[in-house]
């Protein structure tokens, strides 16, 4: 048994506390009753219709995807260009993506069914450690990436320290790679802070997101996460909201 608003959470239709508002405005139905108690209880077998329409009660998966380039982070696209979900032919779940990567951004992404886990992942006060290798003209150097390391004003707003280690720079080439571990969420940030330093973006791939790592996958390949990943990454980003 589970309490309605969670199933309707996880259910990827509203957040829990959008869910407590459906219930109280009597939009939600168990076995084709109107429930408004915050309370109630309801098992699998229980039918759950929120505005009319029967919600899913398929089985959670969580994967980890390597995003290809070129790709959006979205079920559709009203454009006609490649989504993510193009790389999970054969998955019958309604998955969806975690969060976003730019267009042109490869690497890490987690997919899932489970709204209740995606909005918890994505909750601003989550402070998960996401890693990036990028590559850029330029040379980076050691007083960027110490400037970088405490925080930068962009769009009158300074971000949060982050660490920075420059692998490679190039005079010769004009080129750097770095790899950056931000503790936000904010648009676009890694090419806001290197357009800061006038270091245009050439490569940008999310490498790692909390205890999670992007390992050998190719672009385009995807796993199942396993079940003490899930556990261990739901306990960072709640042990970080409680603080």
């Amino acid at each position: 048994m589970e309490r309605l608003q969670k199933v309707i959470a996880r259910a990827g239709i509203a957040s829990r506390r959008k869910a407590e508002e459906l219930i109280a405005q009597g939009r939600v139905r168990v076995n084709r009753k109107v429930v408004t108690e915050m309370g109630t209880q309801v098992s699998v077998n229980d039918v759950v219709t929120v505005n009319g329409q029967e919600i899913g009660r398929e089985e959670k998966v969580y994967y980890l995807l390597n995003k290809p380039k070129q790709t959006i982070c979205s079920v559709s696209d009203d454009k006609g260009r490649p989504t993510v979900l193009d790389c999970f032919e054969g998955v019958k779940e309604r998955i969806f993506p975690v969060g976003r990567l730019d267009y042109d951004t490869t690497g890490l992404l987690i997919l899932t069914n489970d709204g209740e886990f995606a909005n918890l992942m994505m909750h601003p006060r989550s402070h998960l450690p996401k890693t990036y290798e990028v590559a850029v003209d330029g040379v980076f150097t050691d007083d960027m990436a110490r400037i970088l390391s405490n925080g930068i004003v962009i769009e009158e707003k300074r971000t949060l320290p982050a660490d920075v280690a420059v692998l490679s720079r190039s005079k010769n080439k004009n080129r750097s790679v770095l790899q950056i571990t931000i503790f936000e969420g904010r648009n676009r940030e890694i090419r806001k802070m290197m357009e800061y330093f006038h270091c245009p973006v050439r490569r940008l791939a999310r490498i790692r997101y909390g205890n999670l790592e992007i390992g050998n996958l190719r672009q385009g390949e995807y796993r199942k996460l396993r079940s003490y990943e899930i556990k261990k990454l739901t306990a960072m980003v709640s042990s970080d909201q409680s603080e």
